[in-house]
């Protein structure tokens, strides 16, 4: 096969509002390292996270929720530590954390075999760390990602995927869901009560389906609107937002909101009522904060109460190669909202920024 020299793509020029996403059609096609394959992307999908570098939300000098900075970003002040990592961020980079396609050249140290294979790329992924626990990169945050026609990954990173389902489809997999299984695998979840945050975002409608199969009581956290498709999903209860929460009704809570108070909400939950909402003894597991990073703890709570807190990063290969597994063996199945091309990312930016869907909003790269 004949590979192009260059490329379209959509280029992260700086951090900010939507205008920072620069379409182009002259990027060089990256050539794979000894241990890499280059992939022709099919499909990709929107992330909190791809919002969230682009606005710099991440630097330690912002301190609201996610939604006050995601047209206009946070200003000159998340230059420092405004990448996801929490340093600097490297510019112009490709986002695009999900990506589904097609394995087209491979590295010299990579099996010529694996050339033709449909693949998913692990977007959370492994890194050498210089301390002693664990380092994470995200595809398309340290290194390019797939929102252009071809991107490079870690030959170990490229899962093999066998399943009848579309590119869109398989693209709303990897960050989302393996998100929500690294929270449910960490947190320890089995056939418990559990209360799920954010739960019509693509996290929390994962955790959905992903607590559903072991067997969990699943409560929903959602507006009204949205409660019958979450219930589709698995959901055995739906709770209005700014609905009580039944105190010590839980063993586990999966939280992907935060914040001191709820958006759009008049005297609703705060964060403190999902930890008294908690069994004593039980886990409180977190991998978002789009209320806002900053709360409130009664640290008497917490230990008086033998309470465990888990936060949800890094994630063990094991992760995303079971959410592989359970695609195959058609255990979960993918919520894909509403799908745009790759030049009208900032559209699909502003079609996920109103909150109104349930799942994923696809990019479709390639047909």
């Amino acid at each position: 096969m004949t590979l192009p020299q260059t490329m379209r793509g959509m280029v992260l020029t700086g951090h900010g509002g939507l205008e920072k996403l620069e379409w182009r059609e002259d990027l060089a096609v990256p050539n794979p390292g000894a241990d890499e394959v280059l992939i022709r992307v099919a499909a990709s999908s929107v992330n909190n996270t791809d919002i969230n570098t682009r606005t710099g939300w991440y630097s330690k000098s912002v301190r609201g929720d996610t939604a006050s900075g995601a047209t206009q970003g946070y200003g000159a002040a998340a230059d420092a530590d405004g990448g996801w990592s929490g340093v600097a961020f490297s510019f112009p980079r490709i986002q695009g954390a999900d990506c589904c396609g097609e394995i087209v050249a491979a590295g010299a140290a990579v099996p010529a075999a694996r050339i033709g294979e449909r693949v998913l790329v692990r977007a959370l992924q492994s890194t050498a760390s210089p301390g002693s626990g664990p380092a994470t990169a995200t595809f398309g945050s340290e290194c390019d990602g797939a929102f252009a026609d071809y991107a490079l990954a870690r030959s170990e990173d490229a899962i093999a995927v066998r399943s009848d389902l579309s590119d869109v489809e398989l693209a709303s997999f990897p960050c989302a869901f393996s998100t929500a299984e690294g929270m449910v695998q960490r947190g320890g979840l089995g056939a418990e009560r559990v209360l799920i945050t954010g739960a019509s975002g693509g996290v929390g409608s994962a955790a959905i389906q992903l607590a559903k199969r072991r067997g969990a009581e699943v409560t929903a956290l959602t507006s009204a609107s949205k409660a019958d498709e979450l219930r589709a999903l698995g959901a055995d209860v739906t709770l209005d937002r700014d609905a009580p929460l039944p105190e010590h009704g839980f063993d586990i809570v999966l939280d992907l909101v935060g914040g001191p108070r709820w958006p759009d909400l008049v005297g609703g939950p705060r964060w403190p009522d999902l930890i008294d909402a908690l069994c004593d003894g039980g886990r409180y597991v977190t991998a978002g904060a789009i209320a806002g990073p900053i709360v409130e703890l009664d640290l008497r709570t917490l230990y008086l109460r033998d309470l465990s807190f888990f936060g949800c990063t890094h994630q063990p290969a094991n992760v995303f190669t079971d959410l592989v597994r359970y695609i195959e063996a058609g255990e979960i199945r993918p919520t894909v909202a509403q799908t745009y091309g790759l030049a009208d990312l900032r559209a699909a930016q502003e079609a996920f920024l109103t909150k109104s869907h349930v799942g994923k909003i696809g990019i479709r790269v390639h047909d």
